[in-house]
């Protein structure tokens, strides 16, 4: 009987420990999800064309103090944009072989 609740416990921490990998990778890609909706939208009221946004990552090797530069990954185009605090963003497509004009 003892080894039959151990078994049980065994099986129930698994089962655990599965839905919260599960739920944390979730998180990240809800998490990446808004952060490229965010990034879009500022792109987007700039006049570029950002089609189904589905990641921003942050560009630490771009980002200066007080300047986060994000790598913004849309259906048509891939972009670095750096969010500047009161001025429009810095906007550079980093790939051209989509064949769709973004700038405005």
């Amino acid at each position: 009987m003892r080894a039959w609740l151990r078994t049980v416990f065994v099986s129930i921490l698994s089962l655990v420990a599965t839905f919260e990998a599960a739920a944390a990778q979730t998180d990240s890609d809800a998490t990446d999800r808004a952060a490229a909706d965010i990034v879009a939208t500022q792109l987007r009221s700039q006049g570029y064309a950002c089609d189904e946004p589905s990641s921003a990552k942050p560009d630490q090797k771009a980002s200066k103090p007080d300047e986060t530069a994000w790598i913004l990954t849309c259906k048509n185009a891939t972009y670095r944009v750096r969010l500047v605090p009161d001025m429009a963003a810095q906007v550079e497509q980093l790939d051209s072989d989509r064949g769709d004009d973004p700038s405005p």
